[in-house]
C-alpha cells in the first residue's frame, strides 16, 4: 500500500512558509510533507523527527537532494527541546505534527502493527525500547486490560475481549489475538468491519503512550515557535484531537475577564488560532481513505 500525505496541499498553506525559516516536521514518517516544505526552503532549513529508525532510513534517501538543508534526528518528539538546543536551535518557524502511523509500519509485516499480517504481537514505533504489544497482552492485570480498549479505541467488548485473552495467554502473535477477538465478537458484529481494528489501536496507543506524548509535545512546539511562526496539527482519533484543540484554545482564545478592569499584560494573547479544525476534501477521500479521520488545526504566535 503506498503511502500518501494527507491534507499535504491545506498542512502546506497553514503552515505559511518562510523560505529562510527553520520548519520541524516532528513526524517524518514517509516524509511526503518533508519533501514539500523543503521544496519552499530557498536558505531555510528543515529538522525531522522519528522514533522509529526505519523511517528515518527511508526518508533520509528521499531528501537527500535537498542536502544539507535537512536535518533526521532519531527520537520521540518529546525531545524536541533538548534536540533543537543540542542543534543551537532556539526558534522554530513552524511544527507540523502527523499522528497517523504511516503505512510502511502497518505493511511491514514483521512490525506487528496489523491485524492483516501474522507476527509476534509488537506495535512499537522505537524498537529500542522495552515494552511491546507482547508485554501489555500478555502481562497486564485484566482491569487494566479493559480500561485500555474502553478508553483507548471506546471498544464495546472490551471485558469479552479480555476474558479470552486471559484464558488462552500466552498469546504470542497477531492472528492468534485476532482468532481470540472474534472469539469474543458476537456473530451479527462480525459482518460490520473488521472486529480487531479497535483493540489494535487500543494496544498501539498504549505501548506508545501516544496521548501523554502528544499533549508534551504540543505544549513544547507552542512554546519553542517564534512570533510569526505557527504550530500544525493533524488528529486521527477523538482524543488526540481534543487534546490539540485544548491546547490550541488555552493559547489562542481569550479569558473572559470584567469589561470594567482595565487589561494587564498577561491578558494580551500571545497566540491566535489560525484555523478552525478543517477535515480532508471530497476529492482527497476518494483516493486517500486514511483522510476520512483526519483533522487538521493550527495555531500562530503573535509576539
Amino acid at each position: 500500500m503506498k503511502h500518501i500525505s494527507v491534507m499535504l496541499d491545506e498542512t502546506i498553506e497553514l503552515l505559511n512558509i518562510n523560505p529562510e525559516g527553520i520548519y520541524v516536521d516532528a513526524t517524518l514518517g514517509a516524509g511526503g510533507h518533508s519533501y514539500e516544505i523543503c521544496k519552499q526552503l530557498t536558505t531555510g532549513r528543515l529538522i525531522g523527527f522519528d522514533k522509529d529508525f526505519d523511517a528515518i532510513e527511508r526518508t533520509s534517501k528521499r531528501l537527500e537532494g535537498f542536502g544539507d538543508k535537512v536535518t533526521m534526528v532519531h527520537g520521540s518528539y518529546t525531545q524536541l527541546t533538548d534536540k533543537l538546543n543540542e542543534l543551537g536551535i532556539h526558534e522554530v518557524d513552524g511544527f507540523l505534527f502527523d499522528l497517523g502511523v504511516s503505512s510502511p509500519q502497518f505493511d511491514d509485516a514483521d512490525r506487528g502493527f496489523s491485524y492483516r499480517f501474522d507476527s509476534r504481537l509488537d506495535m512499537r514505533m522505537d524498537q529500542t525500547q522495552a515494552l511491546s504489544a507482547y508485554e501489555v497482552v500478555n502481562e497486564y492485570d485484566e482491569e487494566k486490560l479493559v480500561q485500555i480498549l474502553k478508553d483507548n479505541s471506546d471498544e464495546r467488548y472490551a471485558r469479552r475481549i479480555v476474558k479470552q485473552i486471559i484464558e488462552n495467554r500466552p498469546v504470542e502473535t497477531t492472528f492468534e489475538l485476532v482468532e481470540l477477538i472474534k472469539r469474543a465478537y458476537p456473530g451479527k458484529e462480525l459482518k460490520k468491519g473488521h472486529p480487531a481494528k479497535k483493540t489494535f489501536q487500543a494496544l498501539r496507543i498504549e505501548v506508545n503512550n501516544e496521548f501523554e506524548e502528544v499533549k508534551d509535545a504540543v505544549e513544547q512546539a507552542v512554546h519553542v515557535i517564534k512570533p510569526g511562526g505557527r504550530v500544525v496539527v493533524i488528529t486521527f482519533h477523538s482524543i488526540e484531537d481534543r487534546i490539540v484543540k485544548r491546547i490550541f484554545s488555552n493559547y489562542g482564545k481569550p479569558k473572559k475577564v470584567d469589561p470594567k478592569l482595565p487589561i494587564i499584560e498577561e491578558q494580551v494573547l500571545n497566540y491566535k488560532l489560525v484555523s478552525k479544525a478543517l477535515k480532508a476534501s471530497a476529492e482527497e477521500l476518494e483516493f486517500n481513505n486514511r483522510a476520512h479521520s483526519a483533522i487538521l488545526r493550527g495555531i500562530e504566535r503573535v509576539k
